[in-house]
Formats: C-alpha cells, structure tokens, sequence
C-alpha cells in the first residue's frame, strides 16, 4: 500500500514536548483523537476534543496504569491488514476501529536511572504497553504510521499536508526502523540494569543501544563510515560535552578526545593537571599549581608530536592558559568549563574546537566497554583502578624517597592510559618520555629514552629529561633487559605490576644500581 489515509491516532507520550501542537494540527485535519490517561488530560486541558482509550476498550485503566492499552481494540486496531478479508472480518465482528496513527514515547526508564532513583521506581518506569504498541504498529507499517519522538512531528505533519492526509510508505517504513531500534535500546537499558543490579557480569544475553549523537563525515579513513551514538550512560565526556566553537568533530577527533579527558580525569580535581594526546597516546601529562605551568610541562615532553593534537584539562581555563595553548596548533581543546576572558583568546582560532563538559569524569566509577571481533563482540568493566588508591608494595632495599613516590603514583596513571606494552618517565610529576604500543617492552622503554633525550636537545639542556626520574610499566617487566635499560636512562625508582616468573631477577637488577621499586598488584594493559 503506497498512501494510508490517517483518520484515527492514538496518543501516549511521557515527553509532552510539541505534543499540543501536534494534535492541534492532527485534530484540524479531522483527524480522531484517542490517547490516555495523562496524556489525554492535558489535551483535554488544551481544549482539544480525545476519546479517552476506556472508552475505546470498554476497560477501565486499572492497577495503577499498567493496564490500559493492552486489550485487542487497541492491538487489533494498529496490527489489522488494510484490506484482508479475514481480517476486515475479524474487526467487523469484534468492533475494532482501525489505528492509523501511533504517537507513543516511552517511560523514562533511562533517566529515572540516571537520576539513582530506588529499585522499586526503576521497576515502575519500565514501560510493558508502550513497547507492545510501538512493535504492532512498526510491524504493520503498510497500514500504519509510527512515531516515538517528538522529532518527528514536523515530517508527520509535512507528510499528511502534501499527501492529502495520507503517508508514504517510505515515509512509515523509515520510521518503522526507528521504531524498532528505539525499543531495542530501550530493552537493553533495561536488561543491563537488571544485570548491575544483580551483580552479574556475564549475563547469557548481552545488548547495546544509543540514539545518533552526530552523524560523522567519516570514520577513522575516509572510505570508512561512521556515526557517535549517545547511549544511556552518563558519564561526562567528549559525547556529553558542548562545542562552543570549531569545526564538525571528526571520528578520529571523538576518539582521541575521550582518550585525553579519561585521562585528565584521574587526577585530582584541587590540582591542576593538563594531558595532550596524539591518536590516543599521550605525549605529555603534567600536574602543577597553575594549569599554564602544567601545560608548559606537559607540552615540553614532546613537542614535535604535540602539534595537531589534543588537550584535556582537568579545571576552568583561565586566559593565560588559552594564550599558551594557542601558541601552537591544536586540534581540540577540552576541559570542565572556560572563563570568557579565556574563550575570547580561543574564539581568534576559528579552527580550534572547544569542548566544555561541565565537570570531570569519576576514573573509579563502574561501567561497561566493549569491541567488536569478528562474529561478536567483547565486554569487560571499565579499568576502575585509580593508582592512590593501591596499596604500593616496596620489593627492593631501598624504599622510594616521598617525592619519588608521589611520581611513581603520577606515572602509573598515566600508563594506565598508553597503549601496551607502556613505559612512562616522570619527574616532578609531569612526563619526561612515553614509549607506546610497542611489541616488546624493552623497545618501549628505549623509544620513551630516546624520545625523552630529543626533547631536551629541542628545549637547549645538555642531559636527559630521565636523568632522576621514574619509570612506570604497565605491565610486568618478563626480563630484566626493559629495567636496565632505565636505569641506563637515569632513573632512580620504578613501579609495576609485579607477577613475572623473573621477578627475583628484576629485582635484583634493581637493587644492583640502586634503584627503589614497588609492586602493584594491578596491570594496566589497554589494547
């Protein structure tokens, strides 16, 4: 069927957004006015003639609401085929009016969530009705109109006016799809929470679902495709954040912009912490009493790759700071807020995007990722582990000076975030070379020497930024040979996980240059 006429509409929203409106427009058209409870109140409120759903069922809504629309006048009435004979029957002879219209937006199920409200009122805004008749009417689309968002209206609207009161197939077929994927997300919300709420991490079916955030140009290569899609959760971040200024974000921007803030998000909020990041590696991190002289730190560990990369603060940016980070080209600046005096020195880089998020990511909240593989997809917790809360066992003679340890700490939580295998070099809190992603461990540590050297060649100094720093693993050293090769650099303390069959041997390397180390008991592979 090509234009299906719309005569009759049912209406249930709990987002009442345009919805006077809309049936203002419906009911102009002659177009008969079904709905319930609330949502029929406020259009009587509104003067607009409804025939309430009871009346249309014969039933009251009884038990608190939760039954109304689960009756066979009104699933008969979306799920009938136009023109069956059987069916034209059926309806006949039951007294079942034909629906051609479905307006239903869910209970809020996943801001009621949100919001930490208790089990019991979870329980309540799980909507059983709404999802049966969004599924009846998306499944007879031939016949039926579906919409689940206020979005939609406008294009309903559009479409009835141009069509002397009928839709396109295309039309109900397009939201037909969103039909059925608004309900599949809302079940998964639903579903996850009931596996949170059990404790249950490996549920026998597991599912995800988000509404499109921004449709991209491209994904991480132009030939590639590519969406950011908002899902239920609501940690702050880069998908949460407002752009003030700039360009569209790209796939690769999204990406290492999230990188950037879940780092930054580990330190301290009372000090000020700065971490620029080039394709989801850092290349300089840095904590400091002002946010301009974490920035100079951070961006003086590696200069040459800071260029065209991002950076993530961890408090309000003052104009200073801004003035600093312009000196060189940025791709995206992101932090909690922005003073006006500083957003005036950002707005004369037109091409710089500037993310305000309103507030710093919890490092150690719980929480899902997962990645797809081919024929699934994996799923683990969220890396939660923030390095001030271990419980740092000391494995060599000597015991880490404090200073030493408050570095070791900094360097942990910074290769919590480098790609494996990572080695981090630290002095006075701020990076002083980041080796990353490298096959082997002992090449990592090289690489963040050698990079470590060239730096300070670019900043005019005669010796290593590692000479009298620390050095992070994220990982256990499997041979001795990634250990000597920082104590070549100059190291004095290291930290890592602990747990290698050579460990005796690593720690007697240590031990024979001097060097304190302690174990974590806690790797930070990331992939």
């Amino acid at each position: 069927m090509a234009d299906q006429r719309i005569r009759r509409a049912l209406l249930s929203v709990s987002d009442k957004t345009g919805l006077i409106d809309f049936a203002a427009a419906l009911k102009a058209r002659g177009i008969e006015l079904v709905s319930t409870g609330g949502t029929a109140a406020a259009l009587k409120a509104a003067g607009l003639s409804v025939m309430d759903v009871s009346e249309l069922t014969g039933f009251p809504e009884m038990m608190d609401g939760r039954v109304k629309t689960l009756h066979p006048k009104v699933h008969g009435g979306l799920l009938a085929i136009r023109g069956n004979a059987v069916h034209d029957k059926a309806a006949s002879d039951h007294g079942i009016l034909p629906i051609d219209l479905l307006i239903v937006n869910l209970y809020p199920f996943e801001a009621t969530v949100a919001k930490g409200a208790t089990y019991d009122d979870c329980v309540e805004n799980i909507d059983v009705g709404g999802p049966a008749m969004i599924r009846g009417a998306a499944k007879n689309h031939d016949s039926v109109t579906v919409v689940v968002e206020p979005s939609d209206y406008e294009r309903v609207l559009s479409e009835i006016a141009a069509n002397d009161g009928a839709t396109t197939l295309a039309t109900r077929k397009a939201l037909a799809a969103k039909a059925f994927a608004r309900t599949a997300a809302y079940d998964a919300a639903i579903s996850n929470w009931f596996a949170r709420e059990l404790g249950n991490n490996a549920p026998e079916w597991r599912a995800f679902g988000g509404h499109l955030g921004q449709a991209l140009r491209y994904g991480e290569n132009a030939h590639q495709t590519a969406a950011l899609y908002l899902s239920a959760d609501t940690r702050v971040g880069v998908a949460s954040a407002k752009q003030l200024q700039g360009k569209e974000l790209s796939y690769n921007n999204i990406n290492d912009t999230d990188a950037a803030f879940e780092l930054v998000s580990e330190f301290d909020p009372k000090t000020p912490a700065v971490a620029i990041i080039k394709h989801a590696n850092p290349c300089g991190v840095a904590v400091n009493a002002s946010l301009a002289e974490a920035y100079r730190q951070a961006l003086a560990c590696d200069p040459v790759s800071a260029f065209g990369g991002i950076i993530a603060l961890n408090k309000t940016i003052d104009a200073a700071t801004a003035e600093e980070m312009t000196k060189i080209f940025t791709e995206v600046v992101i932090a909690p807020d922005a003073t006006d005096e500083a957003k005036a020195v950002f707005a004369a880089k037109k091409n710089l995007r500037l993310l305000l998020t309103g507030g710093l990511a919890d490092s150690r909240a719980p929480g899902l990722n997962f990645k797809s593989v081919a024929g699934g997809f994996l799923v683990q917790s969220r890396d939660a582990s923030n390095a001030d809360d271990l419980d740092l066992k000391v494995v060599t003679k000597r015991a880490p000076s404090e200073q030493e340890l408050k570095d070791l700490r900094f360097a942990f939580k910074v290769a919590k975030h480098v790609k494996s295998n990572a080695i981090v070099y630290a002095k006075n809190e701020a990076t002083v070379g980041v080796g990353a992603g490298q096959m082997s461990r002992v090449e990592s540590s090289r690489i963040a020497a050698w990079k470590a050297a060239e730096a300070a060649k670019a900043l005019g100094l005669d010796k290593s930024l590692t000479i009298g720093s620390v050095v992070a693993s994220d990982a256990f050293f499997p041979f001795a040979d990634g250990l000597i090769t920082a104590a070549e650099a100059g190291v004095t303390a290291v930290i890592q996980p602990g747990g290698s069959m050579r460990d005796d041997e690593v720690i007697k390397a240590a031990d024979e240059r001097g060097l304190a180390m302690v174990f974590t008991g806690v790797r930070h592979f990331r992939h």
